[in-house]
């Protein structure tokens, strides 16, 4: 694991990171998996405290920081959308001034990116992403954590995403495989693809890196070669419950199946970065089912509980990715 020194930054997008700096994020966040299996402790950072802003309210976020805070020894303090005053009462700049105060680092899951930047200008400790409309960097890190358990290395591997590619999870995918040297292709109808001035960035740092950025609106196209598919729910949180008849519509051609999956390598596995719905066993699955008829939605049940699903240690490897994080910048 080569040395980095990332005492005192903020983790708002991967954009801000270089390749080598990711990799030492990944490795320590491995190396960190390692000792929770054999029970070692980790608790370096007695004594500190985070905060937790969520205006968007999260199972596995939320979870992944709390129980990595408190093997490092720190406390959290968990502020949901009625717990804080931020842009409401009271402006965001002064929320990071109060909060860094108090606090040893600051998590923000929410709405804009804007948010989260402004966060960190104005706090003199830590600001970490939990997510933006724009980027999912902590998703990110786990990520590439089980891409590498899985194949060994991240180096070649050819990832393809189906379905809304406008916003953080398209976005961020297609940054991580810039950053890394992936073959990333975004495949959807050309209206959810992302803005072309990002796609541009991406694809000049694969130049750099071996990787390439391929966007396709045939399904068939998006599954050759690939070793990685990857999707995402179809409405994210916060947007009005009108738009599922236009997603269904225009996306349902891009939903993960095992015929999708079996024309990609002999070695394909299924990602997603939760929750899913596969099933009729949420409630919205079964209000989408009662109006539209659909059993399930962005992956069928089939891929979902297959043996080629990691979703479940993807969604693990989020504590220890997101315990890397808050060790390095924290100087742990």
């Amino acid at each position: 694991m080569g040395a980095c020194n990332l005492a005192g930054r903020d983790l708002l997008k991967l954009l801000d990171y270089t390749p080598e700096e990711i990799d030492y994020l990944v490795d320590l966040a491995a190396d960190y998996k390692q000792k929770k299996q054999q029970h070692i402790p980790v608790d370096t950072l007695r004594g500190r405290n985070v905060a937790l802003i969520f205006e968007k309210t999260s199972t596995r976020t939320r979870c992944s920081f709390e129980v990595a805070a408190h093997d490092l020894g720190m406390g959290t303090t968990y502020l949901d959308p009625t717990g804080s005053q931020i842009g409401k009462k009271e402006s965001i700049a002064d929320t990071a001034r109060v909060l860094a105060s108090m606090f040893d680092g600051i998590e923000y899951r929410g709405f804009g990116q804007e948010i989260v930047e402004e966060l960190a200008k104005y706090s003199k400790v830590p600001v970490w992403n939990g997510l933006t409309n724009e980027f999912h960097p902590t998703q990110m890190l786990a990520d590439l954590l089980t891409i590498r358990e899985v194949f060994g290395s991240e180096k070649g591997i050819c990832l393809s995403y189906f379905g809304d590619a406008r916003y953080n999870t398209g976005n961020s995918l297609m940054v991580l495989g810039a950053k890394t040297g992936m073959h990333v292709t975004l495949c959807s109808a050309a209206k959810y693809f992302p803005d072309p001035k990002l796609v541009e960035v991406c694809r000049t740092i694969a130049a750099e890196t071996g990787g390439s950025i391929t966007l396709t609106e045939d399904p068939d196209e998006g599954a050759r070669n690939a070793d990685v598919f990857y999707t995402d729910v179809w409405v994210s949180m916060g947007e009005p419950d009108e738009v599922w008849q236009e997603r269904i519509h225009d996306l349902t051609p891009y939903r993960v199946t095992m015929d999708l999956m079996n024309k990609g390598s002999d070695r394909a596995v299924f990602m997603h970065c939760l929750p899913a719905f596969h099933d009729l066993g949420t409630g919205i699955g079964q209000k989408i089912h009662d109006k539209y008829g659909l059993n399930e939605m962005e992956v069928t049940d089939e891929v979902f509980e297959s043996t080629k699903s990691v979703v479940f240690q993807e969604a693990e490897n989020r504590m220890h990715t997101i315990k890397a994080v808050m060790a390095a910048t924290l100087g742990a």
